[in-house]
């Protein structure tokens, strides 16, 4: 490895540390514990973990199998399909938000259907932040796994056709346990985006303490009337993040090996 590599890597990772260096120093550590107690605090980090577990669950399911069609399928149109898939990536969160809102709200395209005739509302209720978490998070788990099916290959699955498995077998048996390492990567990350998402669930689901309100948006709200507070909560995030990193990174190494 080239050793000036090390001076733009040196920056990015400075980039990075210093700013959670900055909370660190920045925190009352002396009122820590009791603002990290205090019942909007508690609620907003149940809240942010059980969404974002819910979550991460639909990109799981719903993303797999995307991302299989996106890497295996043969249609015509894909990459047409690809990039309405990834725009999450691109869109500002709050426009994400919106479009959740004029298609799911009281007038929307499927929310007017769903009131009138179900009698179910969706936004700014808790079902609302799952879904704006998984609108947000869930082109990281295809881009993750697709990449990964792409470089797994087909020769695996067409070595398990030529034995008599079935597609359905074959993908069960040979295609997951490949990619699973790629999925575990997908799933971390999609899981790391659902716990900070912000702009999309404001728009869509608003902010109501133990419905709506995640930790990302106490830490908006705290930071106008009180700082340590925010700062207290915004700590928070970055340990709930990275004992997240440290329990799936062993495992999605473990994988690669």
């Amino acid at each position: 490895m080239p050793r000036w590599l090390w001076i733009p890597a040196g920056v990015a990772f400075a980039l990075i540390a210093l700013p959670v260096l900055g909370l660190v120093i920045r925190a009352d550590w002396p009122r820590l514990p009791s603002l990290l107690v205090s019942d909007s605090a508690l609620d907003a980090l149940w809240l942010s973990l059980e969404t974002a577990a819910i979550s991460t669950a639909l990109c799981i399911v719903l993303g797999g199998p995307l991302a299989t069609v996106l890497a295996r399928g043969r249609l015509r149109g894909l990459r047409m399909l690809r990039s309405v898939v990834l725009l999450p990536l691109v869109l500002p969160p709050v426009v994400g938000g919106l479009a959740l809102l004029f298609l799911l709200g009281r007038t929307g395209l499927l929310g007017r259907g769903l009131d009138l005739w179900f009698g179910i509302t969706i936004p700014f209720t808790t079902a609302a932040v799952v879904l704006a978490q998984t609108f947000v998070a869930l082109p990281f788990l295809v881009v993750s796994m697709e990449g990964a099916l792409r470089t797994a290959g087909r020769r695996y699955e067409a070595v398990a056709a030529t034995l008599g498995a079935s597609p359905g077998l074959a993908f069960r048996r040979v295609t997951v346990p490949l990619v699973l390492p790629g999925l575990i990567s997908g799933s971390v990350l999609a899981f790391a985006r659902c716990l900070g998402e912000f702009g999309a669930t404001t728009a869509f689901a608003g902010s109501l303490q133990g419905t709506t309100r995640t930790l990302p948006l106490l830490v908006y709200l705290e930071r106008e009337t009180d700082v340590d507070a925010a700062v207290a909560l915004s700590l928070l995030l970055v340990v709930v993040a990275i004992a997240v990193i440290a329990i799936a990174r062993p495992r999605e190494i473990g994988s690669e090996r």
